[in-house]
């Protein structure tokens, strides 16, 4: 087979991955949630009636026309603060699990390629990240860093959150390594680095976006706690800060409960949207979670 026709075929294969993972239900649905915060993002400025730091409202008022959720505390448009506030949300979700899979990538198929000394000491530190309870880890290393920002949620997030899916390329590069199409590109004298991310890392690709949705998920998750605990930059405007202002300012007590339901139910409805993405693609790699 001439390398045109092996390309050929690998273009073909991957289209076909496309088509089902499109025509799968529960894909379908994640992509519309995410593609409607995208959107959200997108279009903040023009979605929302009001700046979300303006603080010249009445304080404390509750869901209008005017002000669809009320205003806060501080007398700033809540509902301004929730569509500004997808923008962060959704970017650390986004960035943070791009980064925590390019770890696990770099980490899990360096591991499992070359084995020996590189895999025990790749390895040891993996294991370490894993033992350690990820909660407490985020929360110490959040409260240790003195510089408050979205790129230090980024960082803690990210660094806590590779273990994980190293561990599992890991043991997929093990099996993979040796198959006879690796072997032919070691007897033909191919590099490392080709074998590894040319000939390897395309048989990979569905586990490697599966570990991608898993990772989002967790820094949504892990970035809207952060907030919450007041371990972030509570003057940045998102889902995780809301929900600080509300608690802070007693948003329950003062009957204001949406301040707190709509932005929780908001980074629900985008960790499902990741997760219901992440069961598309177990099915798509795993021919045995596929409906007949």
């Amino acid at each position: 087979m001439s390398f045109s026709t092996q390309e050929y075929g690998r273009g073909v294969n991957e289209m076909k991955y496309i088509l089902v993972f499109m025509k799968n239900k529960k894909a379908a649905f994640g992509m519309g949630i995410l593609l409607f915060f995208v959107l959200v993002a997108i279009f903040a400025p023009y979605i929302a009636p009001y700046s979300p730091n303006y603080m010249g409202f009445t304080p404390l008022q509750s869901p209008s026309w005017e002000h669809l959720l009320g205003t806060t505390a501080t007398g700033q448009d809540i509902f301004s603060r929730v569509v500004w506030g997808t923008r962060l949300s959704l970017f650390v979700g986004i960035i943070t699990g791009l980064i925590a899979t390019a770890l696990s990538v770099i980490v899990g198929l360096t591991a499992g390629y070359f084995g020996g000394l590189v895999d025990d000491i790749l390895v040891m530190i993996a294991n370490i990240f894993l033992v350690i309870p990820g909660l407490p880890l985020i929360i110490i290393l959040a409260a240790y860093i003195t510089i408050k920002g979205i790129w230090t949620i980024v960082f803690v997030i990210s660094i806590t959150g590779w273990a994980w899916g190293a561990r599992v390329l890991r043991s997929q590069m093990m099996t993979l390594k040796n198959r006879d199409f690796v072997k032919a590109s070691v007897v033909v004298g191919e590099k490392p680095t080709h074998i590894i991310f040319a000939d390897i890392f395309p048989n990979m690709l569905g586990l490697i976006v599966a570990n991608f949705f898993g990772a989002s998920i967790y820094a949504v998750l892990s970035e809207a706690g952060l907030e919450f605990l007041g371990l972030g930059d509570s003057s940045a405007v998102s889902w995780g800060t809301i929900l600080y202002w509300a608690q802070n300012n007693q948003a329950i007590l003062f009957g204001l409960w949406q301040w707190m339901a709509v932005p929780g139910l908001l980074i629900a409805l985008l960790g499902m949207s990741f997760a219901l993405m992440n069961f598309a693609v177990d099915e798509l790699t795993n021919p045995r979670l596929r409906k007949r």
